[in-house]
């Protein structure tokens, strides 16, 4: 009988975290970070990274394991999950991976064998010139399904995506692997009028706390502008506003905009995998009966 790994999933500011701890003292579990910015260390309050206090004691993985200055594969990321999920296992205890990147997700759950493509210096060369709209053209071009749900205000991502179709010459079709574990996954949902006030608030909440200081702190400490704008949308008109170049109003603007198109790429993504079942976030004994019916944990 395989190993069960509970999945916790939904778009942003829909209470994964919440849940996931709620879930790991029921259920004796540990938790799994996926999410592509929470990795990285110095960016808390940018990425909305779980506090200490709102973990209740509940062991988190691959939170702050990459250097914000290094580029952070997905092809590492499964590496470590992979072994974060084993000792977990091993332990006796529960796996809880949560977060809001479904790629992420994906190359957990669906055992998906990921091209390790090295990085081409002339093609990046190549591309640097590009505007972005120009690259986000050319990846919907060569690569429609993931032009679907990728960022495509992220030239990092961009490019990265257009080196991989390139390696191979056209879209490489990705393999998989047996499954080791068997995965039950829950899915959080609000209606989109009570998401976008969520959202808005918590942006709020993020930028009165210092979210803007503490990106500024990190590059008094030699991160340099340029990378606070590969990393994502937060960072980028965070970084904007610090340089003078947006008004306060106009960063809390951008970033309900970028952080309301970003929720409904998640609501795209994880729309297509029917394996997930679908509750409101207020419905704890409904998750918990399903758990333990579907995963028959006691």
């Amino acid at each position: 009988m395989k190993n069960r790994v509970i999945v916790i999933v939904g778009q942003t500011s829909t209470g994964k975290s919440d849940l996931a701890v709620r879930v790991a003292k029921k259920f004796n579990g540990e938790v799994l970070i996926a999410d592509s910015r929470q990795i990285y260390k110095g960016i808390d309050l940018g990425s909305g990274k779980i506090t200490r206090e709102e973990m209740r004691e509940i062991p988190h993985h691959l939170l702050d394991v990459a250097d914000l200055r290094k580029n952070f594969s997905v092809f590492k990321y499964k590496k470590l999950a992979t072994r974060a999920i084993e000792n977990i296992l091993e332990r006796g205890k529960t796996p809880i991976i949560t977060g809001g990147t479904g790629f992420y997700v994906d190359v957990i759950t669906k055992g998906m064998i990921l091209p390790n493509v090295s990085p081409s210096p002339r093609l990046r060369r190549n591309l640097a010139g590009i505007p972005t709209e120009t690259l986000a053209l050319k990846l919907r071009k060569i690569d429609p399904e993931r032009a679907k749900t990728i960022d495509l205000k992220n030239r990092v991502r961009l490019i990265r995506a257009i080196e991989i179709a390139k390696h191979f010459g056209r879209v490489p079709k990705i393999k998989t692997e047996p499954q080791k574990y068997e995965f039950k996954k829950i899915g959080l949902l609000f209606p989109e009028r009570i998401l976008k006030k969520r959202i808005k608030t918590r942006l709020r909440n993020r930028l009165r706390k210092g979210m803007a200081l503490e990106l500024h702190a990190l590059h008094e400490r030699g991160v340099p502008w340029k990378r606070f704008e590969e990393l994502g949308f937060d960072q980028k008109y965070t970084a904007l506003y610090l340089r003078g170049k947006l008004t306060e109003v106009e960063l809390l603007e951008k970033l309900l905009q970028a952080n309301w198109r970003y929720a409904k790429r998640q609501m795209t993504w994880f729309k297509r995998d029917k394996e997930i079942r679908w509750f409101r976030p207020h419905q704890f004994p409904q998750i918990f009966n399903y758990i333990k019916e579907k995963a028959e944990i006691s």
